[in-house]
């Protein structure tokens, strides 16, 4: 069975216009919301998890690389979702998540978390050694060849996996790779930026040509067969109130030269806000995964927190509220771990960037016990009384002409579900020949 990445490229050879969206999160809402609108178009989908997010200490949802697996599987069997239709990605795997140790310690912890991933059944690896590690020099750049050196080693790592995989799952997929070191941080970039300096042609050049001398020292020419994309920088980045949008006479350089080889795409991460025609040009220029994540939860937190406007004027006691935005707001004051290097100036900026920062911090406190009993709580009581269709207007406009023409049940949880799926479709139309004419959109 041929990866449906891997099909994706050979679609574009033959000049067809496609490309692949990655969701990137691991929010349940967010991915019953992705699978729910893939099963809609019988669509195949992708969905990733980064090193930091899942790995085999657990990451910061607690799960390692088979936990995921299960996590998206159990969410698609509810919702009779084809586990086939299912592609796992790894994202920024390699040692981001243990930068400050000796390059030997954490190469050797990237090696055990890229074969746990690949042994899980992830099909979708992205090979990311371009961060410096403990004992790297602090004032000179890594260099080309000491991450394709890294990267090489990750990828023998897989390998070795995927040959005992096999062993166990003779009709197991053989994952897809994407490399590059002009990787975005995850997450949006942290500081606000006058502009985004676009990949050289030169440079990515440079980066192939660099795996490919490492790979051939290695013996491993047959890597090319799987090695399907290079991560760029094509000018696209997010800050917490920033968007930095795709200008293709910016890339014109960058995207010609990846006509000179047809048997690659460019990755694009933090795509994330923009605007579904800026995609699309994306995907037509050669950008052909685009990448999404924290503008699927910051989604679900505006549709969270529009619900909870109405939830304030239809439920009189206050004490019978949910206050889905005060418990929010009081999980991240009192754990500021993973917000607090991200929101700078006084007080009031960093409340009002807690609550609406593009980077969406917010999402690491989504599934705290006490964060996920409140959206509960508000889903419940909404559920209770009639939302009226001029207060839905009022806060969810684009949901109420949904309600309106009977497309969309008037029920919480569905309403907020429908406010990821709004952002799905940008990406669905980015990808898709004459996707326009289905009719799904509304506005």
């Amino acid at each position: 069975m041929q990866n449906p990445i891997r099909e994706m490229v050979t679609k574009r050879q033959l000049g067809i216009h496609c490309g692949v969206p990655s969701f990137c999160c691991a929010n349940k809402l967010v991915i019953e919301a992705v699978l729910e609108q893939a099963k809609r178009f019988d669509d195949t989908v992708l969905i990733e998890a980064t090193s930091n997010q899942v790995n085999q200490y657990g990451g910061y949802t607690n799960m390692r690389p088979k936990d995921f697996r299960n996590f998206v599987y159990q969410i698609a069997d509810k919702i009779e979702f084809s586990r086939e239709k299912i592609v796992l990605g790894g994202d920024h795997l390699g040692p981001l998540p243990w930068v400050d140790l000796p390059a030997a310690e954490a190469m050797e912890k990237a090696k055990e978390l890229v074969a746990l991933t690949v042994a899980s059944g992830y099909t979708k690896i992205h090979l990311d050694t371009s961060m410096k590690l403990g004992d790297d020099p602090i004032d000179e750049p890594l260099s080309d060849e000491i991450i394709a050196e890294r990267g090489a080693v990750l990828y023998q790592a897989c390998e070795a996996a995927f040959r005992e995989r096999v062993k166990k799952h003779p009709d197991a997929v053989h994952p897809v790779f994407v490399i590059g070191s002009e990787v975005p941080v995850p997450g949006g970039s942290q500081e606000a930026e006058d502009s985004v300096t676009v990949t050289k042609p030169e440079n990515f050049e440079k980066t192939l040509l660099a795996y490919k001398r490492k790979f051939a020292e290695l013996g491993l020419n047959d890597a090319w067969n799987y090695i399907i994309a290079v991560v760029v920088q094509p000018g696209v980045e997010f800050g917490n109130e920033e968007i930095h949008h795709y200008n293709r006479m910016d890339s014109l350089r960058l995207c010609e030269c990846l006509k000179k080889y047809p048997d690659i795409v460019f990755e694009g991460h933090s795509t994330d806000y923009q605007a579904p025609t800026k995609l699309k040009e994306m995907v037509e220029d050669g950008i052909a995964i685009i990448k999404v994540g924290p503008a699927l939860t910051f989604s679900l937190r505006e549709a969270l927190f529009a619900l909870s406007m109405m939830e304030k004027e239809l439920i009189s006691n206050e004490l019978d509220r949910a206050n889905f935005i005060e418990v929010l707001e009081y999980a991240m004051v009192k754990n500021p771990k993973h917000w607090e290097k991200y929101y700078h100036g006084d007080e009031q900026q960093q409340a009002l960037e807690r609550k609406y920062s593009f980077s969406d911090r917010s999402r690491y406190y989504m599934a705290l016990p006490e964060v996920e009993a409140a959206i509960n709580k508000l889903f419940d009581n909404l559920n209770s009384v009639e939302i009226p269709l001029s207060m839905l207007r009022q806060y969810m406009p684009l949901q109420y002409i949904k309600v309106r023409d009977g497309k969309l049940p008037c029920r919480a949880r569905e309403l907020a579900k429908d406010s990821i799926v709004m952002m799905v479709e940008d990406y669905n139309y980015a990808v898709k020949y004459n996707y326009m004419i289905s009719g799904i959109f509304v506005h």
